[in-house]
């Protein structure tokens, strides 16, 4: 199991949607990569070969996790005008719920862009520091009126 889960004994959980559950393994991915340097297919491999994952949604899985390390470079160009400190300072934890959150902001606009945020945040409480969430909550409120302008422009219609 990667490091992220190993510090925080993320098991099968009953009550987390499949979504969900793919959300956090796409997380565990993106940290892995970000902490390792990984490749993308090893890591995405080892992910689906873990025991006791849970149900979650496997395509939903690959699309997060293959689309934000395949488009890091583009999702990291977004984020940046929208943290106080470099992206190189940010921790692994937020740094990947960061870049998973601007993935599916951008390209999943078939998911609202507040279900985007919340799920974001959740991870963030569940992987990340104390006010881990916080931050990630005022970085992706920020950057979801850039990448969502349609979704945005119908609210103040």
């Amino acid at each position: 199991m990667s490091s992220l889960a190993a510090g925080h004994e993320v098991k099968k959980a009953p009550g987390k949607s499949p979504r969900h559950r793919a959300r956090e393994l796409a997380l565990q991915g993106v940290y892995q990569w970000r902490v390792t340097a990984g490749d993308k297919a090893q890591i995405e491999k080892q992910i689906l070969t873990e025991k006791n994952l849970g149900r979650f949604d496997k395509e939903l899985f690959s699309r997060l996790l293959c689309g934000t390390l395949d488009q890091h470079a583009v999702l990291e160009a977004l984020l940046a005008p929208h943290l106080d400190r470099p992206l190189a300072e940010l921790s692994p934890v937020e740094f990947s719920v960061l870049l998973l959150g601007t993935f599916e902001l951008s390209q999943h606009l078939e998911v609202p862009y507040k279900v985007v945020i919340n799920e974001a945040v959740e991870l963030a409480k569940t992987f990340g520091g104390t006010d881990g969430h916080k931050y990630v909550n005022g970085v992706l409120d920020k950057l979801a009126p850039q990448v969502r302008a349609p979704e945005f422009a119908k609210r103040t219609s």
